[in-house]
């Protein structure tokens, strides 16, 4: 699923709101932090990330690192800060996160 930039802003504002949840720190992208994140996704569909000054990787990587073993879409990265977003299919429909969807304008 690619996001549209709509999609994109809705989502961002979103995660203002939202704590940090996933910490990466000087031992980098491991198993346990992928399954943590993977799992943070099932439960929430939009989490916020930070990289500790300590780490070896910028925000960038560790978020395009994230995003294929977890099957989900980079929303922002800002700073030391991501913010990742999955849609949940297991959820009922009232507890998912519901995006705009962009209308195709006739010509």
């Amino acid at each position: 699923m690619e996001l549209t930039s709509k999609q994109r802003a809705q989502l961002r504002g979103m995660a203002n709101s939202i704590d940090t949840i996933i910490q990466v720190g000087k031992e980098g992208i491991t198993d346990s932090l992928i399954r943590q994140v993977d799992e943070a996704l099932e439960a929430r569909e939009l989490i916020k990330g930070r990289v500790l000054e300590n780490s070896m990787l910028t925000a960038r990587e560790v978020c395009d690192q994230l995003t294929k073993p977890t099957r989900s879409e980079p929303v922002q990265v800002i700073g030391s800060k991501f913010v990742l977003y999955r849609e949940t299919h297991s959820k009922p429909k009232d507890k998912r996160i519901e995006l705009v969807k962009e209308k195709k304008r006739k010509a």
